[in-house]
């Protein structure tokens, strides 16, 4: 976050293009060590296990890489924690530029609480899902650019495996779960994580269905992230720009919205039937 915005007020700028910041000061540094090494890139990349074009598009700046590649590089040069010590920010950079603030919060969260009403969350979709959504995006995403943010999203779904482990609650309008994005075989695989995910303690799935009368979700999407230490936060997102909205009259009325339309939901045993009965439907 840039400290001298509120984050109430901060909308993020369209995306930064690949070859800036933070991944071309990465690629500079790993092709000096790698040249002091006195390693041709053949043979740099033979020893992580990447092809020296993907090496030398590191070092360009074209291709962010991704942790172990950094980690083994590190290793392999010697480097000491040089290349190490940017790992967190680089990761940040596989993010599109609107989503990098939330992705550091959510990945640090003690509780997260997501409405969707447009396509299945990103912290439950499968890499069918994730891929079929990137590639229906216009204007067209180069090929690098989504296995990039195929990569990126799925790295996200390590929330549940951390500990403690962060209390996620989502509330999925019934819409979503129908929406063929990918074909069936796509839809089943992901209504298939959703049960999987939605069966683990610390989760609660719940379906907004289509016949319900009452929906205090009318004004859209958003998602309430409470850090381990400070105030709860909400993000809220559409057409590639997001904000941040740390206001706490704001926040609490939000959180508020959340809870009516967790209580005008099924319930979590009640949605967790509701999409088997859509997979069996399927």
């Amino acid at each position: 976050m840039r400290d001298e915005e509120p984050a109430a007020q901060r909308q993020q700028r369209p995306e930064d293009e690949p070859g800036t910041g933070v991944v071309t000061a990465f690629g500079r540094q790993l092709k000096l060590l790698r040249v002091r090494a006195g390693l041709e890139r053949a043979e740099f990349g033979k020893r992580l296990g990447y092809s020296a074009d993907t090496v030398a598009s590191i070092e360009q700046g074209r291709r962010i890489p991704q942790a172990r590649f950094i980690e083994k590089a590190d290793e392999v040069l010697g480097a000491g924690g040089v290349l190490t010590a940017l790992k967190e920010e680089v990761g940040r950079a596989q993010y599109p530029a609107f989503f990098r603030d939330a992705a550091r919060l959510e990945a640090d969260a003690h509780e997260l609480s997501l409405y969707a009403v447009q396509a299945i969350p990103g912290l439950l979709q499968t890499e069918e899902y994730t891929r079929a959504l990137l590639a229906m995006r216009r204007p067209l995403l180069d090929e690098d650019t989504i296995e990039q943010r195929v990569s990126a999203r799925l790295s996200r779904q390590e929330t549940f495996a951390r500990w403690p482990a962060p209390l996620v609650s989502f509330v999925i309008e019934e819409a979503v779960l129908r929406k063929p994005f990918g074909g069936a075989a796509v839809l089943r695989g992901v209504l298939e994580n959703v049960l999987m995910v939605g069966h683990r303690r610390n989760v609660e799935v719940q379906v907004m269905p289509n016949d319900q009368e009452d929906n205090a979700g009318v004004d859209g999407p958003f998602t309430l992230i409470t850090p381990k230490k400070g105030e709860q936060i909400a993000y809220l997102e559409v057409q590639g720009r997001s904000i941040l909205v740390a206001d706490r009259d704001e926040v609490r009325y939000i959180s508020a919205r959340y809870g009516i339309i967790r209580s005008q939901a099924l319930t979590p045993r009640e949605s967790l039937g509701f999409v088997e009965k859509v997979l069996g439907e399927l």
